[in-house]
């Protein structure tokens, strides 16, 4: 067993739960990180053995451009597409970061935390 992780993706994106977060838009960060076994493809030196970050790259950029809410909407989208597209994966772990959230004062970021 092992983990693969991508760090600080960055998206500008149109979510949240006021409309104008939706028509504005803001600027987004996710962390992934997938615990599978990779040992054949350390092992055989083959991409085909063990779960590509391109494709998680290319999966979470796909859930991004879908208009969500909540981040927790975000962080269940992206977990649900890794797992279908690697259904073998133990599991999957997704941090979402809103930065600048609209909550009368200042705040950074806003971030959840996801398994599945």
């Amino acid at each position: 067993m092992g983990t693969i992780s991508l760090e600080g993706l960055e998206f500008f994106a149109y979510h949240g739960y006021y409309p104008e977060e939706q028509r504005i838009g803001n600027k987004y960060a996710l962390d992934i990180t997938i615990t599978t076994d990779f040992f054949r493809a350390a092992q055989h030196d083959k991409l085909s053995e063990t779960v590509n970050y391109e494709t998680i790259y290319q999966l979470t950029a796909k859930v991004m451009k879908e208009p969500a809410k909540l981040l927790e909407h975000i962080g269940f989208n992206v977990i649900e597409k890794i797992r279908e597209h690697y259904p073998t994966v133990e599991k999957v772990t997704v941090k979402v970061s809103k930065f600048n959230p609209p909550i009368g004062g200042v705040c950074t970021r806003a971030v959840i935390t996801m398994e599945g």
